[in-house]
């Protein structure tokens, strides 16, 4: 009995597969050409914010994280170049070099360079001695 149920149900599904037409089935939606493209660059910057905060609690040493951000910027300049490839937008001319920063806002112990005069660097946290702001 169970046997001849088996074989009922067997054929009925063969029946109901073949019998499937082409306008049944959903239509598919072609993915974008640039998708996985934005995908991995929300990886990237998503790697490079957990990187960030990683070297700032003291995981990471300076020499390795210069190395591995350098590696993902690499990269995610590789992939936003042929985003625009893709998607036809021009590439933007170089930028030109920015002026040196004004006296005192640069860190001491970093040497990352800010605009304004601040009490304390942006990227490494520790205080601008007496060129930054008071």
């Amino acid at each position: 009995m169970i046997l001849v149920f088996a074989l009922l149900l067997t054929i009925a599904v063969i029946a109901f597969t073949l019998s499937v037409r082409k306008r049944d089935l959903p239509r598919f939606e072609p993915l974008s050409p640039v998708a996985h493209l934005e995908e991995r660059r929300a990886r990237i910057y998503e790697n490079l914010r957990d990187l960030q905060f990683e070297y700032r609690v003291g995981k990471l040493s300076e020499a390795d994280y210069q190395q591995t951000k350098t590696g993902l910027q690499q990269e995610l300049v590789g992939v936003l170049a042929e985003i625009d490839r893709l998607q036809g937008t021009p590439q933007p001319e170089p930028p030109v070099a920015a002026p040196p920063p004004v006296s005192g806002t640069v860190c001491p112990h970093c040497n990352a360079g800010f605009p304004q005069p601040l009490k304390f660097c942006g990227e490494c946290g520790k205080p601008m001695g007496q060129g930054g702001a008071n």
